[in-house]
């Protein structure tokens, strides 16, 4: 549905911009935006500004941070022998709420994919390796999306470390608990085979 009032298309237009937000959603976003007292408007749209310049790269990981590391490269009981590869800062977060790996990260910010034109000099490879010449990690765990792109990323990668003495890992896939092994496909199913564990 589309509105005569200029500011207000032009603000649900903006949210519809947004990764997995539909128009229905945004227009709910722009009437709420819409509803705020001019004080709850200014203090939404500060932190939109706040975070858009506040918010960088960590200097030693490429995850976000708002100084020159991140919270997770300045903690000192993390163990600095293993990293943990990902796509996204998204992917951080989402590992981070396991509580159950304690090693570091490295946010690539990307995966190759020669079909949009992005190749390993755009995405964080070289800061990677970079974090590597001290001899201190032991461990790399390639933490890349189940795709085709990830996929490439992460041989690519584990091709330059093998030589480098460094272990590297991939994350196991299959089978998600509760699903039903009828309704897996075949490639899920199979990396679950390949990743099964002595019980």
């Amino acid at each position: 549905m589309s509105y005569n009032l200029a500011p207000l298309q032009n603000l649900i237009e903006q949210f519809e911009r947004m990764q997995g937000i539909g128009q229905k959603t945004a227009q709910r976003m722009a009437f709420y935006v819409l509803g705020l007292s001019d004080a709850e408007a200014k203090e939404f749209a500060k932190a939109i500004t706040d975070a858009h310049t506040k918010i960088k790269q960590c200097k030693v990981c490429c995850d976000l941070a708002d100084g020159d590391l991140c919270p997770i490269c300045k903690a000192d009981n993390r163990d600095r022998s293993v990293i943990c590869v990902v796509e996204d800062p998204r992917d951080v977060a989402a590992i981070e709420r396991t509580h159950e790996y304690k090693g570091l990260y490295h946010v690539l910010h990307g995966a190759i994919s020669p079909m949009d034109n992005i190749g390993p000099d755009q995405i964080r490879v070289k800061e990677l390796i970079a974090r590597l010449g001290s001899g201190e990690v032991e461990e790399v765990i390639m933490a890349t999306n189940p795709t085709v792109e990830g996929e490439a990323t992460a041989m690519y990668i584990s091709r330059l470390l093998k030589p480098m003495g460094i272990t590297v890992s991939r994350l196991a896939y299959g089978v998600p608990v509760g699903a039903d092994l009828e309704y897996a496909d075949e490639v899920t199913l199979s990396r679950a085979l390949d990743g099964r564990s002595i019980i």
